[in-house]
């Protein structure tokens, strides 16, 4: 499966200018790479992350949303404490 088929570089570009954060800048630099000919092994080698990592990165900017949002982790609230504090 070819990722990212129906995207040009350009547009991984510009969304790399519009985004703030370590994980959405990886993620994108790693879709260009990708891009211009680097394997997915290759870019785990480069990230220190499982190849499946990648993988993810590469398949979660196959959607309807922008790039931005793509590359974004969704905010999670916090989960509630299972023990009280004097547990």
């Amino acid at each position: 499966m070819d990722h990212l088929d129906e995207i040009p570089v350009e547009e991984l570009q510009d969304a790399l200018d519009n985004v703030d954060g370590k994980r959405p800048t990886q993620r994108l630099l790693a879709a260009i790479a990708y891009k211009n000919g680097v394997t997915q092994t290759e870019l785990a080698k480069w990230y220190g992350v499982q190849r499946r990592t990648i993988y993810s990165w590469l398949t979660r900017l196959d959607t309807d949303e922008s790039l931005e949002q793509a590359v974004t982790d969704a905010h999670r609230s916090e989960r509630k404490r299972k023990l009280s504090e004097t547990e």
